[in-house]
Formats: C-alpha cells, structure tokens, sequence
C-alpha cells in the first residue's frame, strides 16, 4: 500500500468533542483504547464526506472531496497507515467489506470502486451510472452485495466480484440516500422528492411500498436499524425520522421524529446512524456538532462541538464507546460516548 506522510493526529482539546459529557459538557475517565478522550485525526486536502469503521473496530476509513480514502488504526495513537487513490472525482460513501479486506466506495466521477486495503490497489472500477453516485450500502448476510444510488434515479445492485451491475432498479427522480437489510429483503431510497421507497430488488417493477412524512425536502441519509426493524432518515426538513420497516405491517409506518440537527445552506448530505445495539441514533449537523439521541425517550443525550464546518457524516463503532465524525473542516474526530 501507498503509506502517506502522516498527517495530524491530535487532541482535539476541552472545547472540542466532549467525552462522556452529555448536553452539560462534563468529562469522564477514558474507557476506550483511545490515547484521548477526544482526537482529531487531520490529513485530507479537502471536504471529509464520509467515515467508516470495519467491523472489527480496529480501523476507520474517511472518503473526501480530495478524491482520496485514508486509513487509520481506531486505537493508540491513531496512525494514517495508508491512502487509497484512483477515483478521478470526490469520494461520496464508503463501506468496509463483511471482512474488512477490502473497501467500496462511490464517486462524483459515475463509478464505483472495489479496493484491495492490504495493498491499496484497485480491483474493479464498477461503470453503468450516468450520473454522481451519492450512497452505497452492503448486503451483509448471504451473497455479499453492494447497493448504490445516484443522481441518474437508478438503483445499481452490484456483485463486488464482477465488474457489470446484477441489475438495475429505475425510479423517477434522483437518488441520494440508499439502504438495505442485513439479508437485502428490502433495499430502500430516497432523494429530492422527500419519500422513501421500499424495493424488492427481484422485482423491480414498483416500491413494495413508501414512506412519505419529510414533505417535498431532500432526504439525504438513510440506514437500517442492527435487528432489520427499523428505518433511520435524515431530511433536509431539520429532521431525523424512524420507521418500522418489518414485513407485514399494514398499519402507520411512522414511529418517531427527532429534532435539533439542522442542514443549512450548503445543503450536504447529511447522514444519521445507529448505534451498535440500536439504543442510539446519531446525525450529522450543519451546525457543527454531532446530535446523538436516546431512541425511546427522543431526548438529546448529546450535541458534540469541535468541528469548525458542517458534521457531514458519522459512525459507531461496532465494540468501544467511540463515534467518528467527518466534517467540511477536512478533520475526523474520534470521541468518547459513554
């Protein structure tokens, strides 16, 4: 792998992401592997856009409008130990492979990529796009398979070992967030018609069915709950949404709508996350912060500063009390969350 010069790793200080702190800003003692209880990893030219931890926890990957993936160890002292290269446009999502040996990604340049992380090297430029390809998620169980949405108002379903889509699902207007189920039963997307769509990609003729509620506002984020029962979403109408997405509910899919995580006027997509055990729903911020609520009670068990641009995307890790956010000021921050 190309290993870069390495780039800050820092404390982000008291004023930054707050371990522990909740909304009253008070700090506790370090309970992850981290070196801090907040660390600001620096290293991207440009727009952080997206983070992503493996699922071992041991190492994060960040996508950036610099048309590069760095990669970082979660614990210590958080070494860059490589850079990933070869996407001729801005790096929009990224997912780490079930078995963390490889990476996928999508681009502002119409392709998706397929990344060997031992050593760095492309294994599959994935083509079909017309347009910017905006999100990507994975099947995880069965048949691994990777989902993608674009501004073409495609669907692309995509085998990480081949270089042509499966198949394509067609919608009408331009696509900005996707998500699937653990066994993709369901895969859903939505954009800048404001409702989500539910797909069974086997027959694609039409939605299984839509969620309608962020009135006529881009939707920007989407992810699936860790049991498959729930939808998380984020819109452009300053909310976060969750819905009850199991098979057979005939009844009001509508659960639950979370305030405090404004979008502004860059109008970036924004995401939201769950957390490992699915008690917790983090989202990006234009304001700058990082808004994690208690999913039951809808309260506000944070709202993170440190960052100096809009909190672009973020994520869990999958074994400490640990969220990665990556922002418009081209940093990641790593914080605990107790």
């Amino acid at each position: 792998m190309s290993v870069v010069k390495r780039p800050r790793v820092e404390s982000a200080g008291s004023g930054s992401l707050i371990a522990g702190g909740g909304v009253d800003g008070r700090t506790e003692q370090i309970t992850s592997s981290l070196s801090s209880p907040n660390v600001q990893l620096s290293g991207h030219e440009a727009e952080v856009l997206a983070v992503q931890f493996d699922a071992t926890g041991s190492f994060i990957a960040s996508g950036s409008a610099d048309k590069s993936i760095l990669l970082w160890n979660s614990a210590g002292e958080n070494e860059n130990y490589g850079v990933i290269n070869g996407h001729k446009g801005a790096v929009l999502d990224i997912r780490w492979s079930r078995d963390s040996s490889q990476l996928f990604s999508c681009s502002t340049d119409l392709s998706l990529g397929v990344w060997d992380v031992e050593s760095g090297s492309r294994l599959l430029k994935q083509v079909g796009h017309d347009d910017i390809i905006n999100s990507i998620d994975i099947i995880k169980r069965g048949t691994e398979l990777v989902i993608s949405g674009s501004d073409d108002g495609t669907i692309g379903i995509w085998d990480p070992r081949q270089k042509e889509s499966v198949s394509y699902i067609q919608t009408e207007f331009p696509i900005l967030a996707v998500a699937a189920t653990s066994v993709g039963d369901q895969v859903f997307s939505a954009g800048v018609e404001g409702t989500i769509h539910s797909w069974d990609y086997r027959y694609p003729s039409a939605p299984v069915y839509t969620l309608p509620g962020h009135g006529e506002t881009n939707i920007t984020g989407l992810a699936v709950s860790p049991d498959d029962q729930q939808l998380v979403s984020n819109g452009m109408d300053n909310t976060v949404r969750t819905w009850n997405v199991r098979s057979f509910t005939s009844d009001n899919r509508t659960l639950q709508v979370y305030d405090g995580a404004p979008h502004g006027i860059e109008q970036n997509l924004l995401r939201a996350r769950w957390s490992p055990d699915g008690s917790r729903i983090a989202a990006g911020s234009a304001d700058r912060t990082v808004v994690i609520w208690d999913v039951p009670s809808r309260r506000i068990l944070y709202k993170l500063p440190g960052h100096i641009g809009s909190v672009n995307d973020v994520c869990f890790s999958p074994t400490e009390p640990v969220i990665a956010s990556a922002s418009s000021d081209r940093s990641v921050i790593l914080g605990e969350v107790n």
